[in-house]
């Protein structure tokens, strides 16, 4: 992907930060988000450098927003990656994940659709579709279906856990630390998919670059990692042993995350790095 006119929605988040990032150098770059201060930070440091980004303090949930950015930008790509994606919040207060998750969904597809423009819309899904039990992963399924039956031009992408994103295991193990807090520990038994940032940038731009018909593609990430092993490496190195809290699964949470159904398993086509289902 060169010289091409890119909209980054959630631009000021782990996911849509790094793929700013390493798209900035070859293409412009504009990024949406309600987090003010992560994209300022993100667009001076990447100006600084030589880059062509900007970006707008926005919210996808509102129309008049996402039509003028299009209407402006005209971008060529869209990366939409802005979500509200913490598990209790949203069984809390479900409506909040509703209008974002599903409703700034179709609003960026809807306006996406009226520009000939559009070479690509890419939909950064979760894990947590599957079987979903909680309102965060039924309401990114029901986003990330709706862009599949767009069909032509239309992708999604999804994986698993990123090592070090915001809201992650390692982030809260490492803060509390810093507070001489214990380590709060969910259940020894949980197994999760885990993937470095970059990594797993990577593999979504790929992704970008092969789908154009409406496809999932599911990032191959290895084998699940246990709760234990995450904490055992994350104590490597560190000359103390913490006290640590068990606090059990918070409504929602899953003991072991999957990756696909048992029926996608059955249909995905294995390419590379990647499950494709068409």
């Amino acid at each position: 992907m060169k010289n091409k006119r890119i909209l980054i929605t959630g631009m000021g988040g782990s996911i849509g930060s790094e793929i700013c990032r390493q798209l900035a150098p070859d293409n412009k770059i504009f990024g949406v988000d309600i987090n003010e201060t992560a994209i300022f930070d993100l667009r001076e440091e990447l100006r600084q450098k030589g880059h062509w980004v900007h970006s707008r303090t926005g919210d996808i949930r509102n129309t008049e927003t996402v039509y003028d950015i299009y209407s402006d930008f005209k971008p060529e790509m869209v990366i939409h990656c802005a979500a509200v994606k913490h598990v209790t919040p949203n069984n809390e207060y479900p409506e909040e994940a509703f209008s974002t998750n599903i409703q700034g969904t179709y609003n960026l597809v809807r306006e996406a659709k009226r520009w000939e423009c559009l070479e690509k819309f890419v939909f950064i899904s979760t894990d947590k579709v599957v079987n979903a039990k909680c309102i965060m992963g039924i309401t990114k399924l029901c986003a990330e279906s709706f862009v599949r039956l767009q069909g032509k031009r239309f992708v999604a992408v999804r994986f698993g856990n990123v090592m070090k994103s915001r809201g992650s295991v390692l982030e809260i193990w490492e803060r509390q630390i810093e507070k001489g807090e214990p380590l709060t520990i969910t259940d020894w038994n949980c197994e999760r998919y885990m993937m470095s940032i970059p990594e797993a940038c990577g593999l979504v731009l790929e992704a970008a670059e092969q789908g154009d018909n409406g496809e999932l593609y599911i990032l191959d990430m290895g084998e699940r990692k246990t709760l234990k092993g995450l904490y055992d490496n994350f104590l490597t190195g560190k000359d103390f042993n913490p006290e640590v809290k068990v606090i059990g699964l918070r409504p929602g949470e899953a003991l072991k995350e999957e990756l696909m159904t048992e029926e996608e398993w059955r249909d995905a086509i294995r390419k590379d790095k990647f499950f494709i289902l068409k």
